[in-house]
């Protein structure tokens, strides 16, 4: 794969050479611990793009009957490299060791991109929302702790703060409250564009794990954790997926969705450590190369418009896929009692009404993740380890 000069219009691989066997689909999985985390990162926020872009094709499909047909062929292959891509996860992974993956994707990611946002409204949106994400890998990893008794830290290695963030019993919200002010698609430069959709498609992935997998805990206390996190992430997608404008049309956001792909399959690339994964992230790269030039044909035949009113003639730089601990530190000390009213973010002291109401309701009974939470403080190695400590030191 030559370098893109970052340029949108390099025809990739046509769709019809687009070819996967099942061998190829499910092939050697990384190393839980000997890989670098990042390569996971990746890994995850990859399947949850490619989950989306079927999403999104198949409602269009139920609304548009002459895009029946190509949108079911680029599903095709969009199946299969979700398949090739999520499969790369080991199976030693347990279910919350993914969770926790997951949260070091939200949180990581959520940064780069807050970082990277050329818009203040929505670059607040983003800070905003990764401090929720960051409690919740607090949360996991003293459930993960205290269930497994497994530190979280072999999963994100150090790359990653396990600290509270704002508590996610205040996360709660009136449905009111969680709706923002999309970006205006006549204006909005396209890197925007692109970030609402990225983290959208993240933050569903998240929201549909933790109901998939919630239910199959025997742990009473897990059971409502997952319960629990899983309304804020889908607060989450509400939050994330209002950013984008309504107007757009179908193609409009199937056309956004093809360049995010591209860009975040070449971010992968610029920043991937491990040359086999890597050469992965190449071959897709040419692959949604070739699906954006699908898209842009379908574009200009039912539009009529030309692909570059949206995507303009430069691919942005590269997202900065790499650890955002200093950053998330700021975010942290100066935003963490930030609430939301309306589309707006305001002081603790000035949420809605409604959100307080909406939350005492709730946790009526309680906050499952203050309960697991309940007196822990990560420290390496597990609690039993740093009682031991404890111990020892009396002794």
């Amino acid at each position: 794969m030559s370098l893109l000069n970052n340029v949108w219009d390099q025809p990739g691989t046509p769709l019809d050479r687009q070819k996967f066997t099942w061998r190829d689909m499910v092939g050697q999985p990384i190393s839980k611990l000997d890989d670098d985390a990042f390569t996971r990162i990746r890994i995850i926020l990859l399947n949850g793009l490619e989950l989306d872009a079927l999403r999104l094709k198949h409602i269009a499909s139920r609304f548009n009957r002459d895009l029946r047909l190509p949108l079911a062929r680029l599903r095709r292959v969009e199946q299969h490299q979700a398949t090739l891509v999520n499969w790369l996860l080991s199976a030693d992974h347990s279910p919350l060791e993914t969770t926790i993956a997951y949260e070091q994707v939200a949180i990581e990611v959520t940064a780069a991109v807050a970082k990277a946002e050329l818009d203040p409204y929505q670059a607040q949106t983003y800070r905003f929302g990764l401090l929720e994400d960051f409690d919740h890998l607090y949360r996991y990893s003293a459930m993960l702790d205290r269930l497994e008794g497994k530190d979280a830290n072999n999963i994100i290695q150090g790359y990653t703060d396990i600290v509270p963030g704002r508590p996610t019993a205040d996360e709660h919200r009136h449905p009111d409250d969680d709706v923002r002010q999309p970006y205006d698609r006549a204006q909005a430069h396209i890197l925007t564009k692109v970030h609402a959709t990225l983290i959208t498609a993240s933050e569903y992935q998240t929201h549909d794990y933790y109901m998939n997998i919630g239910p199959l805990f025997a742990d009473p206390v897990a059971r409502q954790l997952y319960a629990e996190i899983a309304s804020i992430e889908e607060q989450h997608v509400t939050q994330y997926g209002s950013l984008q404008d309504p107007e757009e049309s179908w193609l409009e956001k199937i056309l956004i969705h093809e360049a995010t792909e591209v860009h975040t399959y070449y971010s992968c690339v610029e920043s991937e450590t491990n040359p086999r994964i890597k050469a992965i992230w190449e071959r897709f790269l040419d692959y949604e190369l070739g699906h954006l030039t699908e898209v842009c044909e379908l574009f200009k035949k039912h539009e009529r418009r030309d692909p570059a009113e949206v995507l303009g003639t430069a691919m942005p730089a590269p997202l900065g896929l790499k650890p955002q601990r200093e950053f998330i530190r700021g975010v942290l000390e100066a935003e963490v009692d930030l609430r939301a009213k309306g589309t707006n973010y305001v002081p603790l002291e000035q949420e809605s009404p409604q959100s307080l109401r909406q939350r005492a309701i709730l946790n009526a009974d309680g906050s499952p993740t203050n309960t697991v939470s309940a007196g822990y403080q990560w420290a390496p190695g597990t609690q039993l380890n740093h009682r031991i400590q404890i111990d020892t030191t009396r002794s």
